[in-house]
């Protein structure tokens, strides 16, 4: 067994840029990006200068959850290729100096997996425990009040078992029972398989909701807060996941990828306690090597506040874990779309994107994101996602956030594929669209490019320590240390000009990198302008 040296975790600080697989290249034509199509664009994604890329699943699956219910963990749905398909994108990245991570979902499987075809044909099979089953109430009612993240009761009954089963999202992703040994097994077998293909790091979706309470005790009330689109948000979700076993399955886990040396592992954590299982996921180098959670993902606004309480949790105390972070994702509408409320959308792109390089942890940056890509508007008839359909019109949904890539601004389907997409283009895409923006020095995209080069080039951002400087709303001020190296990372989150105090100009020796503040007269910081300076 091989423990991570600090020199070897290639990992802390390593920009992660986030691939959705239906949406980012199509290769055969049928409106659905695959893994051809990811390798096809593989030297434009190590153009951005990001150390990896992450992959969204691509297992076999019915796609009820497009790619979230897997129904075999070790093959590729024939919608994105085969497994030579995977190794031949694999070793391409790999050329390129890319590490590969890849999604494990542990907490529920597809209802097309063969462990629950099995498991719930009687109570004596193969798998009859790989899964959660419950006898009903005695007046036929669910075993506990626990609610599923998509609406509704988090227990379907199933008359072959004459019992209900579990599950946290959808009815067909029932919940694997990780309390049981032989589950945790053959789950850490998956992860051998990828690892012997030579994947860099997996990502834990939902990891938190793998383990429930074994005593089936009912939720607490939660007060509502707004308009209540589901019944999972009137519950404090205390009894349905986060058990406090789950970090020893993490170190099970930890111990199979530390026989395969510097793999990096993210756990995400959703829920009422994220902090807490954030540090308990991550603590020592027993278990995984970061975490993130929804701090930025679903937020209405872009505050001093909101950043500084996020970022304090993670400041270096000894022990302490790594954090990764990300403002936009495939489940998140996008940053840009949430928080620049009307202002110069492309301006307001370069803000959030270096913020998000110059915060201490690991940047994972969604694609599109790199474009300052704004969240699509997905009429009700072409929606997919079945959160979004379910709740229409009283949320926005994922589809938003998964439109396809924008390769060339006048080419057909802007040049992901040669017939209809899957999802529409938002209306602004073909403008923003990769090869519009590569002709612009002054793009999202190249300055994108231009702060991830600077991160690599200056250890204080990538791994040094971050001290917060004390100013007011909108202005947020903080500098990066690291052996002698001092930068100081000054931004205005609001759209109003603001006078810039003396004392953040103080010491500058060289301004690094810039928007909108080169331009501006002396002593005035524009809406949603920034510098990076080098201090003496």
């Amino acid at each position: 067994m091989t423990r991570e040296s600090d020199e070897s975790r290639w990992w802390k600080g390593a920009v992660i840029y986030q691939i959705y697989p239906r949406s980012y290249q199509d290769t055969n034509g049928d409106g659905v990006g695959d893994l051809p199509g990811i390798a096809q664009r593989l030297d434009y994604i190590a153009s951005l200068g990001v150390d990896g890329i992450w992959i969204s699943p691509f297992f076999t699956s019915p796609m009820r959850d497009f790619g979230y219910d897997v129904a075999d963990y070790c093959d590729v749905d024939p919608l994105f290729g085969d497994l030579q398909a995977f190794d031949v994108l694999l070793a391409k990245a790999h050329r390129l100096g890319l590490k590969v991570i890849i999604d494990l979902v542990y907490a529920h499987t597809s209802d097309d997996h063969v462990w629950f075809q099995d498991s719930r044909q009687n109570r004596e099979s193969e798998y009859s425990d790989w899964y959660v089953w419950k006898d009903p109430k005695p007046d036929g009612t669910p075993p506990t009040n626990w609610q599923s993240v998509f609406g509704g009761p988090g227990w379907t009954w199933d008359a072959r078992r004459q019992q209900y089963y579990m599950h946290n999202f959808l009815s067909s992703q029932p919940q694997l029972n990780l309390h049981n040994p032989a589950v945790q097994q053959a789950l850490l077998k998956v992860a051998r398989f990828w690892l012997d293909r030579h994947v860099d790091g997996f990502r834990l979706d939902a990891i938190n909701f793998s383990m429930f309470d074994p005593e089936f005790r009912d939720n607490p009330a939660r007060k509502p807060n707004g308009v209540v689109t589901r019944p999972f948000d009137l519950q404090l979700h205390v009894h349905n996941q986060s058990h406090p076993d789950i970090p020893r399955f993490l170190e099970r886990l930890r111990a199979v990828m530390d026989e395969y040396g510097a793999i990096f592992s993210v756990a995400e954590v959703a829920g009422p306690r994220p902090l807490e299982e954030m540090r308990a996921f991550t603590e020592g180098d027993a278990r995984l090597s970061s975490a993130y959670n929804f701090d930025f993902l679903y937020a209405k606004d872009l505050t001093l506040a909101r950043v500084r309480k996020a970022q304090e949790a993670w400041m270096g105390a000894p022990g302490e874990g790594w954090p990764s972070w990300a403002f936009s994702n495939h489940d998140a509408p996008r940053c840009v779309s949430r928080w620049a409320k009307g202002a110069d959308r492309h301006r307001f792109a370069r803000l959030t994107n270096t913020l998000l390089l110059c915060l201490r942890g690991n940047p994972i940056l969604y694609q599109g994101e790199e474009l300052g890509l704004s969240q699509a508007e997905i009429p009700f008839e072409r929606l997919q996602d079945p959160e979004a359909i379910a709740n229409w019109p009283l949320t926005l949904g994922r589809d938003g956030a998964r439109t396809p890539m924008p390769w060339q601004s006048k080419a057909n389907a802007l040049g992901f594929s040669t017939a209809e997409p899957w999802l529409p283009f938002g209306d602004d895409h073909a403008a923003d669209a990769v090869d519009a923006q590569e002709e612009d020095d002054s793009s999202v995209l190249n300055f994108t490019r231009l702060m991830i080069r600077l991160r690599h080039e200056m250890p204080a951002l990538k791994t040094g320590l971050l001290r917060f400087r004390d100013t007011a709303d909108p202005l947020l001020s903080f500098e990066r240390l690291h052996e002698g190296q001092t930068l100081r990372c000054v931004f205005n989150l609001g759209m109003e000009d603001i006078s810039l105090p003396s004392e953040e100009t103080d010491g500058v020796q060289k301004v690094l990198a810039s928007s909108g503040y080169d331009s501006a007269p002396g002593g005035i910081l524009p809406g949603h302008a920034f510098f990076i300076a080098e201090i003496s």
